[in-house]
């Protein structure tokens, strides 16, 4: 493989790049006219518009990448993640063109990408299931059925869906059917496809994945797992590795039926099965995702695994060259996703030039980045402007390390999560390991950011303490001195 066209744009396919010219292979970039005088451009050794800024006219185009791809002599197509990554028609044709696919097969990616589909191969080797429907639901009165069986709260998810969209979460029987109308809305305005199921609603779970690496004669590996439960909308913004949580034990078994899943669909390349962990630390199956993760660095930090570099190799043909037992953790890393959104206001996407982008450094420091200072945050795509992860020997120093490397990082001219991923690392509930999915609903208000004082920060400290014990918090439980300082003599603490 001499020459491989990376399907992407932004952070992940600079970061792809940098891993294929380490491996002497040169590269290709397809661009949109939004993205004309990106960093991932200028880096590639050939650069090609591939049309106007929307991705369904750029990006999507998979035919047209196909066919730029054979003109120049490419040999092998790394998708990055979203776009085409999971998309197993454009595999195949891929395959068809005789241009080797950097990924799964397609057949892997059809039994996987299709949630209903992808419980039932798990099923086969007795991996946990969260409760909920066979198969797909059309007919309201067997939601309703099936609702009453589950048991409220539930949730109504696409089957194909992906990154919160197409999920309802459903409280009351009164509720289902405007629910499942707008996740069928959503899954077919998304995915092209408004297949519905019904789940059992987990509350307070944690989101545990377990990155896998597997090659084409059968070798599986699991490095690990990452902790991703600091969500927005059903998304990530701070993820890491290994979990606080964990012990070797569940590590292990949760390790084995990651493996188990990739088995049953014959996997092979990068992947990651992602579970729910409740409160009784029971595990359940949620999906497994066929491609490369956003939040893959802290996999690579602990462990010392180029895993792109492996995706590669994989797609060569050649085996894994370690196994289980070759593989340790490494002391603790964590990312948190730079986004150009404002926290003050529901997180919503800003746009904007970057007039100041000025970007840490340091030992155990490292930014996967697409942006440079002068820049425009385009409004046609995600708004993810880089990924900072940080590795310390354990989760302490890498918390230290991480605050440290955000009041480094200044950026002016949009909003970004910033502010937010550093309140979250100093809140105690992130701090002790006692957080879940419900951390921005428990802990996090919007005037907390304007308003960050010592007193607060007490009141914080004291509400999650509470919140952990089953107790309600009430402005009693705090000191006066504390609420009267923070302004919040008059506010309802959740």
């Amino acid at each position: 493989m001499k020459k491989i066209l990376i399907a992407n744009r932004g952070e992940i396919a600079l970061r792809i790049m940098r891993s294929a010219k380490e491996m002497g292979i040169k590269t290709v970039a397809i661009f949109s006219e939004a993205d004309r005088n990106a960093l991932f451009v200028r880096y590639a050794d050939e650069s090609i518009c591939i049309g106007p800024p929307p991705s369904s006219q750029s990006y999507l185009q998979g035919d047209k990448i196909i066919e730029l791809s054979k003109r120049l002599g490419v040999d092998g197509i790394h998708p990055g993640y979203g776009f085409l990554s999971e998309n197993a028609n454009f595999a195949r044709k891929v395959k068809a063109a005789g241009i080797t696919f950097i990924g799964p097969s397609a057949e892997s990616m059809d039994m996987m990408g299709d949630k209903l589909s992808a419980k039932v191969t798990a099923k086969k080797f007795n991996v946990p299931m969260i409760p909920g429907s066979e198969g797909a639901i059309s007919d309201l009165k067997e939601a309703i059925k099936i609702a009453k069986e589950i048991g409220f709260p539930l949730l109504i998810k696409a089957s194909a869906g992906g990154g919160g969209k197409g999920m309802r979460l459903v409280e009351k029987e009164e509720e289902i059917e405007e629910q499942m109308n707008l996740a069928v809305s959503e899954a077919i305005s998304a995915f092209g496809n408004g297949a519905v199921f019904i789940e059992r609603y987990a509350s307070s779970p944690r989101h545990i994945e377990i990155q896998l690496l597997a090659d084409n004669y059968g070798n599986c590996v699991y490095l690990f797992e990452r902790e991703c439960s600091i969500q927005r909308r059903h998304q990530k913004l701070i993820e890491e590795a290994p979990s606080s949580i964990l012990s070797p034990e569940l590590r292990k078994k949760m390790g084995e039926c990651a493996v188990d899943v990739a088995k049953a669909c014959k996997y092979s390349g990068a992947g990651t099965v992602e579970f729910l962990l409740d409160d009784q630390m029971n595990f359940y199956f949620l999906e497994m995702n066929t491609r490369l993760q956003v939040e893959h660095p802290v996999s690579e930090m602990i462990t010392g695994i180029d895993i792109v570099k492996e995706q590669i190799k994989v797609a060569r043909n050649e085996k894994l060259s370690f196994t289980q037992e070759n593989l340790k953790i490494n002391g603790h890393a964590i990312e948190v996703r730079v986004c150009a959104e404002d926290p003050l206001n529901n997180f919503l996407p800003d746009i904007g030039k970057l007039l100041v982008y000025k970007t840490p450094s340091g030992p155990g420091v490292r930014l996967d980045e697409g942006f440079e200072e002068g820049m425009d945050i385009p409004i046609y795509y995600d708004p993810l402007i880089s990924k900072l992860i940080v590795h310390g020997k354990d989760r302490t120093e890498a918390i230290e390390k991480m605050l440290r490397a955000i009041d480094d990082y200044k950026i002016v001219g949009v909003e970004t999560t910033l502010d937010f991923c550093k309140f979250v690392l100093k809140h105690n509930a992130f701090i002790s390991g006692k957080f879940d999915t419900g951390f921005i609903n428990n802990f996090f208000a919007p005037e907390l950011l304007k308003l960050n004082t010592p007193e607060l920060n007490e009141i914080a400290a004291i509400s999650s303490s509470i919140i952990f014990q089953n107790k309600t918090p009430s402005i009693s439980q705090i000191p006066e001195k504390a609420v009267k300082k923070s302004n919040w003599k008059t506010k309802r603490i959740n």
